[in-house]
Formats: structure tokens, sequence, C-alpha cells
């Protein structure tokens, strides 16, 4: 077996030394360096019969994959989404894993981090705590948010991450509220959740955190109908995608409620820009789409491709944790 690393950014971190020189052994890897779309353009890569790669991995069309990795029968992404390049490579046979799992826990450990602090008005309080009168006040300030046991959350989506955020929120006894048209009820009922509507967890949840696929029916689906509803002392978290927002609306309830509180690790673009009424608004907080893997937090994708190639070299066929299929592109972030 033949396999490349291929990608367009020059470093691939998320796979450490001890991962590739198991892929030199194992998978037949053949150079740590990776090829660039021009490269695999080129024929470098004609004698791979299996790719891995993470972000930066170029799209290919069909022909060009048939011109070019001919001997090509799997691909393996230490990344999360695979929508930008996924499609001609199914189209063609070739069997595509993704660490989107594992991509998810850092996103979910970054958003239940959040959850809790909302839950215990800690934002408010950064914002708040600048005097000594205030802090005389302190015990009045808080309590006005209910903490975070039998605290009302809302998830909006429930796929990898989202499921990853109930479980965790549910052990620090939450009651969480859910929107997903996918989820269905016996799902829920084995994750202790509970269906409900946008609206009725815009209304009622003390924090609501946002885990919706990135697709063309959810882009602008959060709106002025939804945040006019949220509680004054209620904070919006996203880590999902910015343009599910619409954003002005978001700036308009904050502005009209200073006590609500938005926590925004995405948004649409990426940064805002320059005026944007996020920077003035003492309510939102930005933080620069640090939710998911970074640092030696990567290498978890790696590994987890490395498992993924051994499953799939014992039996091609199997049904492996991580494969991606045409209906789950339907879903999938």
């Amino acid at each position: 077996m033949t396999s490349r690393l291929v990608s367009d950014h020059p470093v691939l971190a998320a796979y450490s030394p001890a991962t590739l020189a198991a892929l030199r052994a194992e998978a037949g890897l053949v150079s740590d360096v990776p090829l660039s779309r021009d490269d695999v353009l080129s024929g470098a890569a004609a004698d791979a019969e299996a790719i891995f790669s993470s972000w930066g991995m170029p799209p290919l069309s069909e022909d060009e994959i048939a011109r070019h990795l001919p001997r090509l029968r799997a691909l393996f992404y230490a990344a999360g989404s695979v929508q930008a390049f996924a499609r001609p490579f199914l189209a063609r046979g070739v069997r595509i894993f993704s660490a989107w799992r594992e991509n998810a826990v850092p996103v979910a450990e970054f958003a239940v981090s959040q959850i809790l602090l909302a839950n215990k008005g800690f934002f408010q309080a950064c914002r708040r705590n600048r005097s000594e009168a205030a802090r005389r006040e302190a015990h009045r300030f808080f309590s006005a948010f209910p903490g975070n046991f039998d605290c009302r959350v809302g998830l909006l989506g429930c796929g990898s991450i989202g499921r990853l955020v109930a479980e965790e929120l549910r052990r620090h006894r939450l009651e969480v509220l859910v929107f997903d048209p996918f989820l269905t009820d016996e799902a829920a009922s084995s994750l202790g959740v509970q269906k409900a509507s946008l609206e009725e967890i815009f209304a009622t949840c003390q924090t609501v955190s946002n885990h919706l696929a990135n697709n063309e029916r959810t882009k602008g689906m959060l709106d002025w109908s939804l945040f006019s509803k949220m509680p004054r002392n209620a904070t919006f978290v996203n880590t999902g995608r910015g343009a599910q927002v619409v954003e002005a609306d978001l700036a308009r309830a904050l502005a009209e409620e200073p006590g609500r509180t938005a926590v925004l690790d995405v948004t649409w673009p990426e940064p805002p820009p320059a005026g944007h009424p996020f920077y003035d608004l003492p309510n939102v907080f930005l933080t620069p789409h640090m939710a998911g893997s970074s640092g030696l937090e990567v290498r978890r994708m790696g590994e987890a491709m490395l498992e993924e190639c051994r499953a799939w070299r014992a039996d091609p066929a199997a049904a492996t944790p991580r494969v991606v299929t045409v209906p789950m592109l339907e879903t999938m972030a």
C-alpha cells in the first residue's frame, strides 16, 4: 500500500511525529511533506491508494480525481467538515473518513465552560465589578442569576457537538431543552433532554448555545423574533457559525436590554468589519474562532485517522465510526 499527505497548508500539525511514524510503518506513507493541489495535478500522487489530509485539503473534480489519483481508494481527513471537497471523491467511490467527532470535543468543552460561567453571571460581573460600590452590592447582583443546578439551558442543534454538550450539562444537573428537527424522541429521551421550539428556548432559557449545522436552510435563522424574547439577564453563546445569526437583530436586542449578553466565537464575516456594533456593545464578548481544535489538541484527530486506517485495512467495506456517506452530508456541519 502507498499513501500520501495532501494539503495546501505547508504543515499538518494534526499528525504528530509518533502518528507519522506509524503511518510510514503501517500505511506506506511515502513522505512527511504534504503535496499541494498543484503537485497532485502534476501526477505526484498517482501512486496513492490512500490520502491523509487535514485543514487545507484541496477540492478536486471527479475528472481530476480520475486522471491524477487513479488508484485512490480512501481519504483520511484529520479535521471536521468535509463539505468543501467530499462529493466528487464519494462519486468516484473513494471512501472518506473524517475526524469530525474528535474535532467536536474541544468545541463542546469550550461551549460548556461558557454556559456554566454564564449561568452564574460571570460575564455580567466582569463588566460591572470594577468599583468598590459594585463589590458591596455583589450579593444582590448575583441573586439575579440561577447558577447551574436545575438551571434551564437551550441548545440549538444536537449533532456531534450538541450531543457532547448535552451529556456534560446533564451531568451538572441542568435542565436541557433542544431544538433539532432531526432529533428523534428516542434519542432525546436517551440524552435526558426535552425537545422544544426555538421560540420556547429563547423565551425561557437562561443561556442559549448555538450548534446548528451550517447550510443554506440555517442561514439567518436566528433573528429579532427570537433575540427579542431573551430574558433580561440571559446569554447567547455562539460557537456554531456566524451566518446563522442576523447580527443587526442580535445587536439591537443587546442594546435594548443591557443585561443580556452575547459570547460570540464566530461572526459573519470574521472578524466583524470596522465599525460593527459588536465592537462597541459592552455586553458582547468576542473571541477569535478559538473553540475548535488548537495547539496539541489537533493531534487527537490525526490519531483518529490512524485508527480508521487500521480498521479500513482490516476490512475495506467496514462501517467504521468516522466514515462519511453522501446522506450524511445533508445534515453534517
